[in-house]
């Protein structure tokens, strides 16, 4: 029986089953990488092969901006192995960059060329492309006052439920006061504050304020306060033994071990604050991105409207992805286990 070793393997791309195997990989993810370039070539193409149905003046610098991304990427496609991890991240985003480049050539065809969904509900690709050109000073200053808006809630919120919840995981005392009050009001819908907030509060400001804090601080404290509670007596028995005071066993023992806890509680609390931000903008505060939402229906420019959304999509998953940072670093030990 003939005997193998490690100078035997086949190199890549090479004849053999592993190289044929590698040979393949190599084939599909450049066809996939062509294929891209082509759907994108396609998109510029739509934008200039028919006449527009209606009067939308960047329709050709979307079509150039369609080509040159066409070409990017078949031009790394092409040189990938020369890329190093960046060729590498184009492979894997391909096929998704495949599908995008579809999606907006049917996109266009089905609106802006043949109006196969009415207007204005349905606008194209250049319209929304126009409200970044030509209305961004106004979108601008709404992100701003959002994030102004979403960065003091939700910091009050954190701050307020993290304390909250090491307090009740800690001292029974505490718990007997505090638990039935946060179980009566921490599973009301922060939005069902709405009218006593506007009503109690002296601005619609510090409302929607208090609004998103109440919506961050429930799931901070309810997650802050199993981590506390789920830490081992064991790690109590031995910093004691050390002769470690009560002040160590709360900032050195219980809050480190409960930190996996409580970043699932923010990252909880970051989603629902999002969705009460925007709820919040559209009845009481006068600028932001729920402010815009609301203006550009009631003026039925709908660009607008899917040009906001967009933007708050990417500010939250944004801040998510932000968020994950700080866990992976200071949770090292437990760094890749959650995935976004």
């Amino acid at each position: 029986m003939p005997t193998y070793s490690a100078s035997d393997a086949v190199p890549f791309g090479a004849v053999g089953p592993a190289g044929e195997l590698g040979l393949f990989r190599q084939l599909h993810v450049s066809a996939s990488g062509l294929a891209a370039g082509l759907a994108w070539l396609a998109f510029g193409m739509s934008c200039l092969w028919w006449p527009d149905i209606g009067d939308w003046p960047r329709t050709e610098g979307v079509a150039i901006t369609a080509f040159i991304i066409a070409a990017g990427i078949v031009l790394a496609t092409t040189t990938a192995k020369w890329l190093g991890r960046a060729g590498a991240g184009l492979q894997q985003r391909a096929p998704w960059l495949l599908a995008l480049g579809l999606f907006l050539t049917l996109w266009e065809v089905a609106t802006a060329k043949f109006g196969w969904l009415p207007l204005p509900f349905f606008p194209p690709p250049q319209s929304i492309v126009e409200v970044y050109t030509d209305d961004l000073p106004k979108l601008l200053d709404s992100v701003l006052a959002s994030v102004k808006l979403q960065l003091g809630g939700y910091f009050i919120g954190a701050a307020a439920g993290f304390l909250t919840g090491v307090s009740i995981g800690w001292s029974r005392g505490v718990g007997y006061w505090v638990h039935p009050v946060l179980r009566f009001i921490g599973p009301l819908p922060a939005t069902a504050w709405l009218p006593i907030a506007f009503f109690t509060f002296p601005s619609s400001w510090s409302a929607s304020t208090f609004l998103i804090a109440l919506a961050t601080g429930f799931p901070v404290t309810v997650l802050t306060w199993s981590g506390v509670a789920s830490v081992s007596s064991a790690y109590y028995d031995v910093a004691r033994t050390l002769g470690a005071k009560p002040s160590f066993l709360v900032l050195k023992v219980a809050i480190p071990a409960a930190l996996p806890h409580v970043f699932v509680g923010l990252f909880m609390g970051l989603g629902s604050s999002f969705a009460v931000l925007v709820v919040a903008e559209m009845i009481g505060v006068k600028a932001g991105l729920g402010w815009y939402l609301q203006w550009a229906q009631g003026w039925a420019a709908y660009a607008n409207m899917y040009a906001a959304l967009i933007v708050m999509s990417l500010l939250c998953s944004g801040a998510i992805t932000l968020l994950f940072k700080v866990r992976d670093h200071l949770l090292v030990w437990q760094k890749g286990v959650v995935k976004w």
